[in-house]
């Protein structure tokens, strides 16, 4: 349920020929658990829905923690014939992985930062070298040693104070987004009293050397609504600004100038931002542009100028303004920098000195712009494949002439760049390197549309091996992905990961369905509120689509999606259940209903923007009519692997839970259906670079061994 965080999950296989009762048998080793049935009515406007499993969210009953270790036992006896391949699949790929690894620096004031890791390191060390990146390595701080013992650990952010001395890091310990700040003094290396707990990840430092500004959340809905500081000398906190609006989100930032401080206040269609000078963190905050309803707006600041990206006067796509300095921040002295383009989406910008780059989106696909600050003059960086992603890294120095990006494709792996504003001079700073044996002119990358329900192009991006699709045009096994939810965008990347799907004759497609911006604003628009079931019916036109085109092999089709895209896989399968042969659902958001029902769970008012509120008997009818966990019914469904976190903050554990046990007693089928409870984590699964393969080894196990082993089978009843 959390916005913008793309999760991975993968996709299985519906049998395509019935089964006899032999072969029922053999596909699952063990009766699977049984959950117990405790009636619960739920009533609203008159409608009763019966919920025998709603006593799942009791957290930490006996009862519950039985059958989610019942569930988990059960998956390691089923999976136990998959254990071998997965061991396998993480072997390849670590050993695509260049252990020993280096961040591209960072230079902040006299200093280079980068990040580095260790031969069989999980976790980051921060480095820095002073005056030249041939100078003397200096480590600021190894998260592995701190990570020793411990069941969770992510180092979510880390800033460093503005006079070098103090580093600040925002660190996970289990899970479910509550964080401890710690501080470290980098001319002792010791910790400077007790961490600040519990927080978020986000915080920046004032300019003052001795200011930290960092958020804090609700506790009951996890809502991020205060912003305080912190002075590490007077070891003072004081509340600086708090929202009171539920459905508005507080963060605060810097601006890249250094001048400002920049406190936010957003929700999914309004934004406000107050500013506050840097150097003096505790004075009365100066109201940029009072929200508005639908007025989103982001602002950064360079020289005498606020740059602003705004939607105001249903510019949907946005536009670029700027203004002058602090008195003068009002809607009404903006002036047009570059205006709306109903087939342009600008996304983000970044501001230095002398220009600005924009992160623009055309035709679904990304592009960066440059504009000379002083002639007004825009370029377009190139893009050398007509299917690829480029998005700004933008480095710390605010001075500089060069802007960083990233730039790869489905078949090329990420490259970090440097270009002159003024002369176009691009230069490579870091190719990710993909070890053993890769070569990029063996893979096929390609873009298509297939046409939806109403008529609207899909787009999709597709890759395979060359030599994977038979001549006969019966097609390939074919794993399709899809998110669709928050505005979020599912770039055309390169995975090293993914080479053991492709290496085994799978296609992979991302399907660009209505939820996200990929085709602009209105493309988000299309698939929210009371047009959302268009998501999960482009997502069925993209897999029926590529079957047609001889690309996906029928009977051979699996679905992909994780958090909102695990909705998209309750909502698919309920729709279509014939057209995959499996699904992965990782963290799968699927009783929508009730949890947008509950206020008291986290994010769930700020959710009303992106789903509606079912509080109004409209939204109730649409959502329920959808919701993955109230619209199980009595047919065949693929086979499945769901999995979850016990401290997941985002999408609650019981979500998957319930779902799962109520498809155990209504299915009309004896297909392999496998929970999995990471009871030691939660939305993002686990943090270090190879235990996170681990998870998704597992994942691909499953779906590489159902396509082997019961490709021809389905196990099905009348």
């Amino acid at each position: 349920m959390k916005s913008p965080i793309i999760l991975f999950a993968l996709a299985l296989m519906f049998l395509s020929s019935c089964s006899t009762p032999a072969t029922k048998r053999a596909i699952a080793s063990l009766e699977p658990p049984k959950a117990k049935k405790v009636e619960k009515n739920l009533e609203k406007f008159g409608d009763v829905r019966v919920d025998p499993y709603y006593w799942l969210n009791e957290r930490d009953h006996a009862d519950v923690l039985d059958y989610l270790k019942a569930e988990n036992a059960y998956f390691d006896e089923n999976f136990a014939p998959m254990k071998p391949l997965q061991e396998t699949l993480f072997k390849e790929m670590v050993g695509r992985i260049e252990k020993k690894d280096q961040s591209v620096p960072d230079k902040m004031g006299d200093y280079f930062y980068y990040e580095r890791f260790e031969e069989d390191s999980e976790h980051e060390i921060i480095c820095r070298k002073k005056g030249s990146l041939d100078a003397e390595e200096e480590v600021l701080f190894d998260a592995n040693e701190m990570a020793k013992g411990k069941d969770f650990f992510d180092m979510s952010s880390y800033a460093i104070s503005s006079d070098h001395k103090v580093l600040a890091m925002a660190i996970d310990l289990v899970g479910r987004q509550k964080h401890n700040i710690y501080f470290l003094n980098l001319e002792t290396k010791q910790f400077l009293g007790e961490p600040i707990y519990p927080t978020t990840s986000n915080m920046t430092w004032a300019e003052d050397g001795e200011t930290l500004l960092y958020t804090t959340q609700n506790q009951e809905t996890l809502r991020y609504d205060t912003v305080n500081s912190y002075n590490i000398k007077t070891k003072k906190k004081q509340k600086l600004y708090f929202e009171g609006d539920e459905e508005y989100f507080a963060h605060v930032g810097k601006s890249r100038s250094k001048k400002y401080l920049i406190i936010g206040s957003g929700s999914k269609e309004s934004t406000e931002h107050l500013l506050v000078p840097a150097k003096k963190p505790l004075s009365t905050p100066i109201l940029f542009q009072r929200r508005q309803p639908n007025h989103e707006y982001q602002i950064e600041h360079a020289g005498n100028f606020f740059y602003i990206l705004s939607n105001k006067d249903g510019a949907k796509n946005f536009q670029l303004f700027r203004t002058k300095d602090e008195k003068h921040t009002g809607i009404k002295n903006w002036k047009i920098v570059v205006e709306h383009r109903p087939d342009v989406l600008i996304d983000d910008m970044s501001v230095y000195k002398n220009f600005v780059a924009l992160d623009v989106r055309k035709n679904g696909l990304t592009e960066i712009e440059i504009i000379n600050r002083k002639t007004s003059k825009i370029s377009t960086l190139k893009t050398p494949e007509a299917s690829h992603y480029i998005a700004s890294q933008p480095a710390s120095n605010y001075d500089s002439d060069w802007h960083r990006y990233r730039y790869e494709s489905m078949t090329t792996p990420p490259t970090t760049f440097e270009t002159h504003y003024k002369t176009e001079e691009s230069k490579i700073l870091k190719i990710k390197k993909v070890l053993g044996e890769f070569n990029t002119d063996d893979y096929v990358t390609k873009r298509m549309e297939f046409p939806s329900h109403d008529g609207t192009l899909i787009p999709a991006s597709i890759v395979y091996k060359k030599g994977s699709l038979p001549a006969d045009g019966s097609g390939a096994p074919t794993l399709v992905y899809g998110y669709g939810s928050y505005g979020a965008s599912m770039e055309p990347y390169f995975s090293t990961n993914r080479l053991s799907l492709l290496n085994r004759g799978f296609v992979f497609a991302i399907a660009h369905i209505r939820g996200g911006k990929e085709m602009g604003r209105l493309w988000y628009e299309d698939g929210k509120y009371l047009k959302k079931k268009n998501t999960f019916l482009d997502f069925i036109a993209v897999a029926e689509g590529l079957e047609k085109q001889d690309l996906a092999q029928k009977g051979a089709i699996y679905a992909m999606g994780g958090s909102a895209g695990g909705l998209l896989m309750g909502a698919a399968i309920n729709m279509r259940p014939d057209l995959f042969q499996g699904a992965l659902a990782q963290v799968p958001f699927v009783d929508v209903l009730t949890t947008m029902l509950d206020d008291s769970l986290p994010l769930t008012t700020f959710e009303y923007q992106e789903w509606g509120n079912p509080n109004e008997k409209e939204f109730y009818d649409y959502i329920k009519s959808y919701s993955p966990y109230d619209n199980i019914t009595r047919h065949c469904y693929p086979h499945m692997l769901v999995t979850t976190g016990y401290h997941d903050s985002q999408v609650q554990y019981w979500e998957p839970a319930k779902w799962v046990a109520k498809l155990r007693d209504l299915r009309n089928d004896q297909n392999l259906l496998l929970l999995h409870t990471d009871l030691a984590s939660g939305h993002s699964g686990q943090a270090g670079r190879f235990q996170s393969l681990h998870e998704l080894a597992r994942e691909y196990a499953f779906l590489i061994y159902m396509q082997e082993h019961h490709s021809d089978k389905r196990a099905c009843s009348n």
